[in-house]
């Protein structure tokens, strides 16, 4: 039986439209004894998104940004994080959408991109599936300083971090941002063996 066979969906409801979308769906799944059990989830639909950690092999570094993020503020995070960068896709390829983040967040021009998966980072209530790439970089590619749009609330720092410091700093949690923990121990596995 495929998924489509397992779910009915009886009523949604839209809650909010503001930021993102979140919705209420009220909606029949079969279960694995083939029962059929009535449930209710909410969902939020903020698109698809794209993630790029830039790297150089020869110096053993990394390009990460830092900036603040309100939702890991009220859950008692009391620092800014510290991130790869990133962006929703809006209608974009993610591999066009992630070279434009990169020149926006961290002022660099990449030239090849290398996607190598993607994923759900927070498949229980977020939509989202994230695009996860890796690219070298060097002095080169510097077309300007970075730090986001300001029209749209960004204020980033760019930082260069030795790839030995920033997995570090996931081991002392001064990193605790999903995707760029999954980046940084992908790039430790297989692009800094």
């Amino acid at each position: 039986m495929n998924l489509h066979e397992r779910v009915r969906v009886r009523e949604v409801t839209l809650l909010s439209d503001n930021w993102y979308v979140l919705k209420k769906t009220a909606f029949d799944w079969r279960r694995n004894d083939g029962q059929w059990q009535s449930m209710e989830r909410e969902t939020y639909d903020r698109g698809n998104g794209a993630t790029l950690l830039p790297y150089d092999i020869a110096r053993r570094t990394v390009l990460l940004t830092r900036q603040f993020r309100y939702p890991a503020f009220v859950n008692g995070h009391g620092d800014l994080l510290i991130e790869a960068a990133a962006g929703l896709l809006d209608d974009a390829a993610p591999e066009e959408r992630i070279r434009a983040e990169v020149e926006e967040e961290l002022g660099y021009r990449m030239g090849h991109v290398q996607k190598v998966f993607e994923c759900f980072m927070s498949p229980g209530s977020v939509t989202e599936k994230l695009h996860f790439f890796v690219a070298p970089y060097d002095a080169t590619m510097r077309i300007g300083d970075g730090g986001g749009l300001a029209h749209e609330g960004e204020d980033i720092e760019v930082l260069e971090l030795g790839i030995d410091e920033a997995l570090a700093m996931v081991a002392d949690g001064r990193i605790v941002d999903g995707k760029t923990v999954t980046l940084l121990y992908h790039a430790r596995l297989h692009l800094f063996a």
